[in-house]
């Protein structure tokens, strides 16, 4: 789960990116509090959730973290990457390609979502 700011733009640009990796546009959730959540589901039951604060706080970016999201081939991770920036994204760290590891060469592309939080396409073969 991510915080955002403008649950809007936060859907303009989650529904671009996980659509790019096949999660289908996010189902609207208003809990108790009145605070939108964005749900998006994909295959395996993995879930991801775009949500305003409950605590009425600004969103924040968590030092130190870092969501990645598993990409089905190198070409998916461009496609993430690419898909990000021009849907309002920034591209941070090194340019989106393979990277050698103690898991073999595994493939990685950086961004911040308008938000401000830290997202990775990742890919791991094998």
């Amino acid at each position: 789960m991510v915080g955002s700011n403008d649950i809007e733009r936060s859907k303009r640009f989650y529904n671009a990116v996980l659509g790019a990796l096949g999660a289908g546009e996010a189902t609207l959730n208003v809990a108790g509090s009145g605070h939108t959540r964005l749900f998006y589901r994909h295959e395996g039951g993995t879930n991801f959730i775009v949500s305003e604060p409950i605590n009425d706080e600004p969103a924040t970016v968590a030092n130190g973290s870092t969501v990645a999201f598993s990409c089905n081939s190198p070409a998916q991770v461009e496609l993430f990457h690419d898909t990000a920036i021009a849907n309002g994204g920034t591209s941070i760290e090194d340019r989106p390609g393979p990277r050698e590891s103690a898991m073999g060469t595994i493939t990685l592309a950086y961004v911040r979502d308008p938000d401000g939080n830290k997202l990775c396409g990742i890919h791991i073969p094998g």
